[in-house]
């Protein structure tokens, strides 16, 4: 089953899921302050009531990726080189896209999003969860 799934270019669910576990968790960006963009509940991490719709932050829960304004489904990850490719299926209140996202986990915690193949810097993410 997965020889097929691998060779028809459809990566099993597992596959998908073991390429995020490094990713799961609250994200915010490097000098924000956590406790100013969510709030915990228990188990959940949410987006502090009312939400800040331009929060640079992002919850990846299995294979969700959330925004402030958008919900997503994370297709796939691959990688690639020292990243992971993530197709991400997002919707929010006025239309739905498909998003392709690269990121990449420093040994420090941080996690870095890339805007493109090329770009050498990125935007740097802290974990808050």
């Amino acid at each position: 089953m997965i020889g097929l799934a691998g060779s028809a270019g459809v990566l099993p669910a597992r596959a998908v899921e073991a390429g995020l576990a490094g990713f799961q968790g609250a994200w915010v960006l490097d000098g924000r302050d956590c406790a100013g963009v969510f709030s915990s509940g228990g188990k959940v991490t949410a987006f502090r009531k009312p939400v800040d719709i331009f929060a640079p932050a992002f919850v990846i829960s299995g294979k969700r990726l959330r925004t402030p304004m958008a919900s997503c489904q994370i297709k796939s990850a691959r990688p690639a080189k020292d990243r992971q490719v993530l197709v991400l299926d997002c919707a929010n209140s006025v239309a739905s896209n498909e998003v392709k996202v690269l990121l990449a986990t420093s040994p420090t915690g941080i996690l870095t999003r890339y805007y493109g193949d090329q770009d050498p810097t990125g935007v740097t993410y802290r974990r808050c969860s």
